[in-house]
Parts: structure tokens; sequence; C-alpha cells
């Protein structure tokens, strides 16, 4: 008998007998609005608890012999697909891509609607004057080819269709996939696969291209959760000059691992922009340039849940905090109608 008493007297929660308890319509009212903060509390730490945060990681880049995949979607508004090439080259030296990389032009009339389709199995890699020393002798040959032969049937065809292009306001959208070797390098989009004597008879000088252009995408691999490229839907659109725009890209290789355990590589990355206007004295042609340089630092981006203990102690702490508040409320509103509703006493001095 001893024991039961030590072990009752231990109780925390004493309860009183059912006709001591007296409830009131203030009672009932916070204890409505007391439910209905626990339940949107309880719904908030559940989403925060099944809602999964990330966890960034940094690592030296260990991977070799890969490739590098570089998302293209570019439209140039002010050049036909005609005369527009991709270049690229690395630091290794290779000056060709591998055969299965797949890039697309689209015509464009002047209201950027898709008025014909051309694909590049390959892209056109030409040395050029301002990165080759041997460029003088290619254009040598060309010259004395042309020279001897003149300008044939197709080659007249050819600059026929690009200013009749021209006259009728012709653009190009450019998209595809370079697969290039994972090592420094740059590609870019101009006029360069043009025979130089070409290029002129078409613009007649450098100072007339437009290499006017937005970038609707440019990645460098899958995109993954809260990734962000900084050139997407980039416009840079020239009015009466040309010029040259170079953009410098630090990649970063990035690993973005699932809740699941799936592991997707992929890369992110920084640019900084750089126009150099042209004149009518340079020996050069107007590109756009997209000269990149790879981190030795890779980023691990993992996706991981709060624990359960975690969910269940912030659980307890807004719901036990809500309904010792709402006691605390429902005793002073009590008080409150009490001291408003009871008559008050009067002493009669006598």
């Amino acid at each position: 008998m001893g024991v039961k008493q030590a072990i009752r007297s231990l109780d925390a929660f004493p309860r009183a007998e059912e006709h001591l308890l007296q409830k009131t319509q203030s009672g009932a009212l916070v204890s409505i609005v007391g439910l209905v903060i626990m339940a949107t509390l309880f719904l908030h730490e559940l989403r925060y608890y099944v809602t999964t945060y990330t966890v960034h990681q940094m690592s030296v880049d260990l991977k070799r012999g890969e490739t590098l995949p570089i998302h293209i979607n570019m439209t140039f508004p002010s050049l036909p697909c005609d005369v527009l090439s991709v270049d690229a080259i690395d630091m290794s030296g290779k000056h060709e891509v591998d055969l299965d990389t797949n890039i697309w032009k689209l015509r464009l009339n002047t209201y950027g609607h898709i008025i014909g389709t051309e694909y590049l199995s390959d892209l056109v890699e030409k040395e050029h004057e301002h990165k080759h020393d041997d460029n003088k002798e290619h254009h040598d040959d060309s010259h004395e080819k042309l020279n001897s032969l003149g300008f044939d049937q197709a080659a007249e065809d050819m600059i026929k269709k690009v200013k009749q292009a021209l006259a009728d306001g012709e653009g190009c959208r450019v998209y595809g996939v370079l697969d290039v070797q994972r090592v420094a390098g740059n590609f870019h989009i101009s006029v360069h696969g043009l025979n130089i004597y070409v290029a002129q008879m078409i613009f007649g000088s450098s100072t007339h291209v437009n290499v006017s252009h937005v970038i609707h995408d440019l990645s460098f691999g899958p995109e993954y959760p809260g990734i962000h490229n900084p050139l997407d839907e980039t416009v840079r659109m020239l009015h009466k000059t040309s010029g040259t725009f170079k953009y410098y890209i630090k990649i970063v290789p990035t690993e973005y691992r699932y809740i699941s355990k799936e592991v997707l590589p992929t890369n992110q990355f920084s640019v900084t922009e750089y126009f150099s206007p042209m004149n009518e004295f340079d020996r050069t042609w107007p590109a756009v340039y997209f000269l990149y340089d790879l981190s030795p630092i890779t980023v691990t981006i993992k996706e991981e849940r709060r624990s359960f203990l975690h969910f269940i102690t912030r659980l307890c702490a807004v719901l036990g905090g809500t309904f010792a508040l709402t006691g605390l409320l429902d005793r002073w509103m009590y008080r409150f109608i009490e001291a408003l509703t009871k008559p008050r006493s009067r002493s009669v001095v006598r």
C-alpha cells in the first residue's frame, strides 16, 4: 500500500473530479484557436522534415580521360546560316571533335520563325590568321586557286543567296552538343568558315558583320536542382557597329548526389564578359568566343534529410509550447471576463 501511494505521489498530471471542472465559452474559443495553431505548426514541421536540404563539399578533381559536354543554344538574328560556322580548339592542339557531335542550324526569318534546317555532322574546323602562323600559306593557296579558276558557279550562287538572305533579314539558330576533351580550350561561332574573298564579296568589310546574338542556353552538363547558368537568356545586340564578344568561363566540376544515392556528374561555371569593337583597319573578323578553363577543385552537392529524432524534438517543442500558451491565455480571459461580469460588492459603512 505504501508503494502504490509513493507511485501516485509522482503523478505530474493529477485529475480533478468532474463536478469540480467548469467549461466556458471563452475556454472553447481558446481551445479551437489552439487546435488550429497546433495543426498548422504540425504541418509546417512535417513539411520541414520531409524536405531535403543540400550539403556542399569540396575536393580535388581526380577525373581523367573524360569528355566535356557543351550544350549550345544560340540565335544570331542578323546572320544567315550559310555563313555561320562553329570552330573549336583545345590546349592539346586538337582541332576536331568526336564524329558523334550533333550541331543543328535553323534558318529564321525576320520575325524569328523557322523557315529551314541544316544538320552538321561535324564542326567546321579552320586555321585562322589570328590564331596560326601558317594561315598565310592557306590563304595564298586559296588565292592562287581563285586566280586560276575564278569564282565558280556554286560560289557565285552562294554569294547571291547569302546577299538575298541578308536583304530579307534572315537569322540563324545554332544548337546542339559538343563533346570536347576535358582540358582548357575555346569554341567560337563566326563567319570564319568562309573563304576570305567570299566573305569580302558578301559583307564588303569586317565592320559590316553583325554578330548580335541571344544565348538561350549554355551549359556544360545535365541540370540538377538549383543550378544557375549565368549566360542563359543573355541578349547582346549591336546597332551600326561590329566587334568580337569574348566570354571567359571558369568551369567547376560538380557531382550532385540525390537522396536515393544516385550520382549526377555535371559542371557549373562562372563567366566574365569582354567586348572588343571592330574598326575598318582590323584584319580579323567578328566572332563570339567562349574561352573556358577547368577548376582543379570539384564540388559535391549531397541531398540529405533531417533525422526523425530532430523532427520529434521540434514537434514536442512547438506543440507543448502552444498548449501551455493557450492554457495561460484561457486563464487570463476567464479572470478578465469574471472581473467584468461579477457584481461588485459594496461595503456599507454604518
